[in-house]
């Protein structure tokens, strides 16, 4: 009898660790991005579910909820149980620059998101035209100081928009705002010499510099890029505050617990250190950039201050 009891409690114990073991393993966790498949954000993303995936020991997919400048993606991540499950991969736009660009936002970053990790850097590259004489940034400032200069952006309140704003104000050059409807017909009409120049993310320049359709004039950022190191930041010729970073970060749902935070952030860390996924990310022109949850929240009050002065300065105001 003793015998027969001890088995069933042998039997019933493994039944519980095989149902335990089940229950893990289909678990998924949704990275919601706020942009159609294809995109940068996407391409991003789509890098880090599988090592995420091994990193969680669970299935790690993207789900696009593209739309209203972010707000549906925040939307489904303050709805969706705040059990670390459901994160959101979003560019700098959405959480630091909207919430001073639209008075009604329905979500407020600072409040409802819970900082993860900074996921890669994608500092904004100054090109022109290749016909264009100028080859550097002080050519650039003395042009635009002796005419003026129009500078394409992939729509008002964007970092492209805010980065030009920051360069006139650093150098007083006369430098012309033209606003576009997504960075791909602002690139393709400085391309075919309608407008003078433009600042946009790396990753989506590369292409057209390696073809020879964009000439790289400088960087607004504190350092060179490793892939273009002939490229000289404002910085260096003594241009200060023109910096300007559209960062990739990762948020989960405000009341997800400090050890779920942390757990998704060592994944996050330990994803990023991949060789494969580095490399990956790398030869995009995004630069892989983990971050501790504390750091990321400073990142985004920092950026938040800066785009909103720069915003409230400019008077600008959203299409």
């Amino acid at each position: 009898m003793q015998r027969q009891r001890f088995i069933k409690i042998l039997a019933a114990t493994a039944l519980v660790g095989l149902t335990t073991l089940a229950s893990a393993q289909t678990k998924t966790t949704r990275i919601l991005v706020a942009f159609p498949p294809g995109g940068p954000v996407d391409f991003v993303a789509r890098t880090l579910t599988e090592q995420l995936s091994k990193e969680l020991g669970q299935q790690v997919m993207v789900e696009n909820k593209a739309g209203a400048n972010g707000a549906i993606a925040a939307d489904t991540l303050l709805k969706a149980p705040a059990d670390g499950q459901t994160l959101w991969l979003t560019s700098v736009g959405a959480v630091a620059i909207n919430p001073s660009l639209y008075a009604a936002l329905p979500y407020d970053p600072l409040r409802d998101l819970a900082p993860v990790s900074l996921v890669v850097n994608n500092v904004e590259m100054l090109v022109v035209n290749p016909n264009n004489p100028v080859n550097g940034p002080q050519e650039f400032i003395a042009a635009a100081r002796q005419k003026s200069t129009t500078m394409a952006s992939s729509g008002t309140g964007s970092v492209p928009h805010l980065a030009m704003e920051l360069l006139a104000d650093a150098t007083r050059a006369d430098l012309v705002h033209v606003p576009y409807k997504g960075a791909a017909p602002a690139i393709t009409d400085v391309m075919a010499g309608h407008v003078d120049g433009f600042f946009g993310d790396i990753p989506g320049l590369m292409g057209h510099i390696r073809s020879g359709k964009l000439k790289p004039v400088a960087l607004a950022s504190t350092r060179r890029h490793p892939l273009f190191p002939d490229v000289k930041t404002f910085q260096e010729i003594g241009v200060a505050g023109v910096d300007s970073d559209n960062w990739y970060a990762l948020f989960a749902h405000k009341n997800t617990s400090a050890a779920e935070l942390d757990r998704l952030n060592q994944a996050v860390r330990r994803t990023l250190a991949n060789d494969a996924v580095r490399t990956k990310l790398i030869a995009s022109g995004a630069e892989p950039s983990a971050s501790s949850s504390a750091e990321l929240s400073t990142l985004l009050k920092n950026d938040m201050a800066k785009w909103g002065r720069v915003i409230r300065d400019k008077k600008v105001k959203a299409d």
